[in-house]
C-alpha cells in the first residue's frame, strides 16, 4: 500500500497530461516514500483518456479511472478519492496551474500532524474584477459561515489524511467545501501559500457563471453545518412561530366574534382571517418537511453511499512480470 496517492482529475487537458504526469513522477520519487497517481479522466471528448493509459501501461504506480461522461469536478475527486490507497491523499487540478515541486510543503504539514492542509493562492494574478473579487467575497462569506479560518476555499490543492476524506460525502460543488466540512467531523486544518500560475496550454472551464453558483453553496454549507443531523430543529422553528402567530390571530377573531357576536368577522377583518389560516398551514408544512427532513437524514445513515459518479473502466499495470492492463467496467 502506497502511503502518498495524488490525485488529479482531467477533463480535456491532453495538452498537460504527459508534462504533468512527469512533474508529478519527478517530485513524488525525490520525496522518496511510496506514492501513486490517482488520474480520473472526466468524460474528456479529446485524446486524455488516450494518454492516460499509455502512462498507465509503462508505469504500474499509475491506476487511471474513466468515468463514463463528464460529472464535474466534485465527481471527478471523488471517484479519485475513492480508488486512493495512501495515507495520506493530495489533490490537484490537471492544467497545470498547480505547481507539482510545491507537493513536498503540503506532506510536511501531514507529517506534522494536521489532518488537512489547504493551498492559499496569496498572489493571484487572475482578472481582477471576473474573478478576484467575485473569489474574496465569496471566501470571505465561506470563512464566516463554516466558521473554519482560511482564506482559499476554491483550489483543488490540498491535502487530506485518508480517514478524514474517506468520511465526506462529496456531490454537487462540494469540493470547495471539504474543509469546513472536516471541520465539522473535527479534523485539524492549516493553510499554505501557493503559486498562482496561469494556464499556458489548453481552454479554461471557469467562467463567472461558476462563481454565481458558489453564492447557492454558501446557503446549502450553512445548513449542512448546523442543521444536518436535525432539520426538524431548522424548519419546525419556523413551523411553530408560524402556527402559534396564525393561532394567535384566530383567537383574537374568536374573541372578536364572542364580543360582537351579530358582527360579521369575515367583511370587517376578512384578510387578518386569511392571513391567520396561511400562517397556520405554512405552518403545519414546515413541520413536515422538518419531519421529512428527519426521515431523510435516518435513510442516510441506515443505507449504502452512493457514488455521484459511473466508472466506465480502471486501468493499471498489473505488475513488472505482467504487463498487462487491467480494465473493469
Amino acid at each position: 500500500m502506497p502511503k502518498y496517492s495524488i490525485v488529479v482529475p482531467f477533463h480535456n487537458e491532453e495538452e498537460n497530461v504527459t508534462q504533468l504526469y512527469a512533474r508529478l513522477k519527478s517530485v513524488m520519487e525525490h520525496v522518496g516514500e511510496t506514492f501513486e497517481l490517482v488520474l480520473v479522466d472526466d468524460g474528456s471528448s479529446d485524446r486524455t483518456y488516450k494518454l492516460l493509459e499509455e502512462i498507465a501501461a509503462v508505469d504500474s504506480r499509475v491506476l487511471v479511472v474513466k468515468l463514463r461522461r463528464n460529472f464535474g469536478q466534485t465527481a471527478g475527486l471523488a471517484a479519485g478519492f475513492d480508488n486512493a490507497s495512501g495515507d495520506f491523499i493530495l489533490s490537484m487540478d490537471g492544467d497545470l496551474q498547480h505547481d507539482p515541486a510545491e507537493i513536498p510543503n503540503f506532506l510536511e504539514k501531514l507529517e506534522e500532524g494536521y489532518d488537512v492542509v489547504s493551498g492559499w493562492r496569496k498572489e493571484r494574478i487572475d482578472n481582477f474584477i471576473m474573478r478576484r473579487i467575485p473569489s474574496r467575497c465569496a471566501n470571505w462569506l465561506m470563512a464566516k459561515l463554516s466558521g473554519v479560518d482560511i482564506h482559499d476555499f476554491g483550489t483543488t490543492f490540498k491535502a487530506y489524511r485518508h480517514e478524514i476524506i474517506q468520511n465526506i460525502p462529496l456531490y454537487g460543488e462540494m469540493h470547495r467545501f471539504i474543509p469546513a466540512l472536516a471541520a465539522w467531523y473535527g479534523a485539524s486544518i492549516c493553510e499554505i501559500p501557493i503559486k498562482n500560475v496561469n494556464r499556458l496550454r489548453g481552454k479554461s472551464h471557469y467562467g463567472i457563471g461558476r462563481t454565481f453558483r458558489v453564492f447557492f453553496d454558501l446557503l446549502t454549507i450553512r445548513f449542512l453545518l448546523k442543521y444536518m443531523s436535525r432539520p426538524l430543529h431548522f424548519f419546525g422553528g419556523f413551523g411553530a412561530l408560524s402556527i402559534l402567530t396564525g393561532g394567535l390571530l384566530s383567537f383574537f377573531l374568536l374573541v372578536l366574534k364572542v364580543i360582537h357576536p351579530s358582527a360579521n368577522i369575515m367583511d370587517a377583518h376578512g384578510p387578518l382571517f386569511v392571513v391567520a389560516a396561511v400562517a397556520m398551514l405554512a405552518g403545519i408544512q414546515m413541520l413536515a418537511i422538518g419531519l421529512l427532513g428527519e426521515l431523510q437524514v435516518r435513510h442516510y445513515h441506515t443505507t449504502a453511499h452512493r457514488a455521484p459518479y459511473a466508472i466506465d473502466r480502471l486501468v493499471r499495470l498489473r505488475s513488472p512480470e505482467e504487463p498487462s492492463l487491467l480494465s473493469g467496467n
